[in-house]
């Protein structure tokens, strides 16, 4: 990671700040259209080539960008500015916005992953605009923006970081859209599983007993799990749905599957859940004499690695462009949902809060499709870019805050690593370090 080489005066980032804002609020009509185009097409997790293919011709028309699409993924894509300021030879520090842009089965847009496109680039722009303007930018400063697909099913942050994405990248940032504005939500570590059971067709009227029921081992599955919650921590969750549970009345199943979500507050729980689920899953199996798979997803993902130093400085800007982040308490102790972006806050400090787009709608519903593609949704939007903006100039420009921002994330590292070592029986030492981002693991 890059050495910071200086600050600016209050009155300096002051103006900056401003002409960030500027920046973002003279895009306002392309940047709706590319939220809009985005809204429309809906893509799902892998398959968003429309939306990549806009995104990237969004970056190549602003011409000083370098574009890079079917970057590491095939609907990827990788935008860069700069880098600037400092003096040739001095330590780059890059800053990275992500988008994302899949959407959900049958709704669509219905968690405004269209919005959080919108937020990354136009935060970047931002950015951007204000880098290009000043000539005595104290340090050499580079602009990333990633499109990260594929968060709804699959984990293509996870993918990115594995092929390498993250590893130039000093600190980075997105944001969400939700009920209401806050700096940080405890979203939670998540693992799916898919299990089948293998079973044996027979008339179930005339000769049942020939027959190996596969929808009774997944029947007695859901029941088993059902019953081991009363055993699970409070904040611990797993649900799912039965997928194929046969064809027809009169036939003994042959196959059933199931799909399941099991979810803790931090990553160190899950092989515990996980554990637990699937003796769930092969118990069933057993009962009803079925062959059974246990295949969990190639990708597990961690709880958000919070930088308080992060979200402090997030709530500060917000607050100055007129947000009313939530007090509920509930709200913000409560475990939510997860998210790839909890493995990106592992390798590298970063910030995810969440922003209100003008409706109580809740997300994974019709409802908040609608409110995603709404006009009305824009000044909630645009005003988070700029928060984004803001915390970025302040983390490049205000003494000590770099430094502190990646001393907490060190830190968290350390504690994590020092728990699992508690856990594994080692000796708590210090994790390796490798090149922009820490190793993950």
């Amino acid at each position: 990671m890059a050495s910071p080489a200086g600050s600016v005066s209050h009155e300096k980032l002051k103006e900056w700040k401003q002409k960030a804002s500027d920046c973002i609020d003279e895009a306002k009509d392309k940047l709706y259209a590319l939220s809009s185009d985005i809204w429309r097409c809906a893509e799902l997790a892998y398959e968003e080539k429309q939306s990549h293919d806009r995104l990237v011709r969004f970056f190549i028309e602003e011409q000083k960008w370098t574009v890079e699409g079917h970057y590491k993924l095939e609907t990827a894509f990788r935008a860069t500015w700069g880098p600037v300021g400092g003096k040739e030879g001095d330590s780059v520090v890059n800053v990275g916005f992500l988008c994302e842009y899949d959407a959900l089965p049958g709704i669509g847009h219905a968690c405004g992953h269209n919005l959080i496109a919108e937020v990354g680039a136009a935060a970047a722009l931002g950015l951007q605009g204000v880098l290009e303007s000043v000539s005595d930018c104290p340090l050499r400063v580079k602009v990333t923006v990633l499109g990260t697909p594929a968060e709804e099913d699959g984990g293509g942050k996870i993918d990115m970081i594995l092929a390498g994405a993250f590893e130039d990248v000093d600190v980075v940032f997105m944001a969400h859209p939700a009920q209401e504005d806050a700096p940080y939500l405890p979203d939670v570590a998540e693992h799916d599983v898919t299990v089948r059971y293998h079973g044996k067709a027979s008339h179930a009227a005339a000769y049942p007993w020939e027959g190996v029921n596969a929808l009774d081992a997944a029947v007695l599955a859901y029941n088993n799990l059902s019953v081991l919650r009363q055993q699970l921590k409070p904040a611990w969750r797993l649900h799912g749905i039965i997928k194929h549970g046969g064809v027809k009345p009169n036939i003994i199943p042959a196959y059933s599957e199931l799909e399941f979500y099991l979810r803790t507050p931090t990553r160190k729980d899950l092989p515990t859940i996980r554990s637990k689920a699937e003796m769930c899953f092969r118990a069933a199996a057993m009962a009803t004499g079925c062959q059974v798979e246990v295949q969990f997803a190639k990708h597990e993902y961690h709880n958000i690695l919070r930088n308080t130093s992060l979200d402090g400085l997030y709530k500060e800007n917000g607050e100055a462009l007129g947000i009313e982040f939530t007090t509920d308490q509930e709200v913000l102790s409560t475990s939510s949902g997860s998210t790839d972006f909890g493995n990106v806050s592992y390798v590298v400090p970063g910030i995810h809060p969440y922003f209100y787009i003008g409706t109580e709608a809740l997300n994974h519903t019709e409802e908040y499709t609608a409110a995603a593609g709404a006009e009305k949704a824009q000044s909630y939007t645009l005003r988070t870019a700029k928060a984004l903006a803001f915390t970025a100039l302040d983390v490049l420009f205000r003494p000590g805050v770099l430094q502190r921002v990646r001393a907490e994330f060190t830190e968290s590292r350390l504690q994590e690593e020092r728990g699992r070592k508690r856990r594994e029986g080692g000796d708590g030492s210090e994790p390796r370090h490798c090149g922009g981002a820490a190793a993950l693991h």
